[in-house]
C-alpha cells in the first residue's frame, strides 16, 4: 500500500485558513472592516491579472484573468458569507465583464507576426487590470448593501462595471508603474517600433493608440 504524504504548503495553506476562520469567529468583522478588506481583494486580483495578461498565447491570456476574476468572486462571497458556484461566478463574468472588445483585440492582436506580442503586452494588461478592479467594485458594492450573487442585476451591474472602467484603467496604471518590465535593446525597439508604424498607416491602431504604444515602448529601451 502506497502512503500518501500531504504537501507539506498544502497544509500549511490549510492550517492558515483554519485560524483565520477560528479568528472570524471569534471576532467578527464590522461593515467597513469587511469594505476595506474587499478592497484589498480586489487590489490583489488587479495585480493577479496583470501577470496573467502578460501570458503571449492569443486567447489563453484571457482564460487566464478569468479564472482570476473567478477566484476574487469567490474570494468576496466568503467575505460575506454568501453562496458561491463556479457556474454562478462564470455566468457573473460574462454577462458583466464579458471579454470586452478592447481586452479581445489586445489578445488577439499577439497573433500578428512580428509586433503582435509587444503591442499585447502594452496593452492587454492595463485593460485587464482594469476590468477586474471593475467587476470587483461592481460585486463588492452590491454585496456590502447586503445583496448576494443570486440576486445580482446584471443589467445595473453591467452599467456599473462600465462606469468603473475609467478608474480600473488608473488603477491597473499605477500599479504597473511598480512592475517589472521587459526591457528592449535599440534594434529591437526600432523593428517594433515600425511595425507599430505600419499597423496605424493600415488603420489597425488610431493616432492616439500608435503615440501611447510608441511612448511606452521608448520607456523600455
Amino acid at each position: 500500500m502506497v502512503r500518501i504524504i500531504p504537501n507539506r504548503l498544502s497544509v500549511l495553506f490549510g492550517l492558515v485558513e483554519l485560524v483565520r476562520h477560528e479568528l472570524h469567529i471569534r471576532n467578527p468583522m464590522t461593515k467597513e472592516e469587511k469594505k476595506a478588506r474587499s478592497a484589498e481583494i480586489i487590489k490583489n486580483h488587479v495585480g493577479f491579472s496583470l501577470g496573467a495578461a502578460l501570458i503571449p498565447m492569443p486567447a489563453a491570456d484571457l482564460l487566464a484573468v478569468s479564472a482570476v476574476q473567478l477566484n476574487m468572486l469567490r474570494q468576496l462571497a466568503g467575505l460575506y458569507k454568501v453562496s458561491f458556484m463556479d457556474t454562478l461566478g462564470k455566468n457573473i463574468i460574462s454577462a458583466v465583464a464579458g471579454s470586452s472588445a478592447a481586452r479581445l483585440g489586445a489578445s488577439l492582436v499577439k497573433a500578428i507576426p512580428g509586433v503582435g506580442t509587444i503591442v499585447g503586452e502594452l496593452s492587454m494588461p492595463v485593460l485587464s487590470g482594469a476590468s477586474t478592479y471593475a467587476l470587483g467594485r461592481v460585486v463588492a458594492n452590491h454585496l456590502y448593501q447586503g445583496g448576494t450573487l443570486d440576486d445580482l442585476d446584471l443589467r445595473n451591474a453591467r452599467k456599473g462595471y462600465q462606469s468603473e472602467m475609467e478608474n480600473g484603467k488608473r488603477v491597473a496604471e499605477e500599479m504597473t508603474l511598480t512592475e517589472p518590465k521587459p526591457r528592449y535593446d535599440t534594434d529591437d525597439a526600432l523593428f517594433k517600433l515600425e511595425k507599430l508604424a505600419e499597423m496605424k498607416e493600415a488603420g489597425v491602431l488610431t493616432e492616439a493608440e500608435f503615440q501611447k504604444l510608441k511612448e511606452k515602448l521608448l520607456a523600455q529601451i
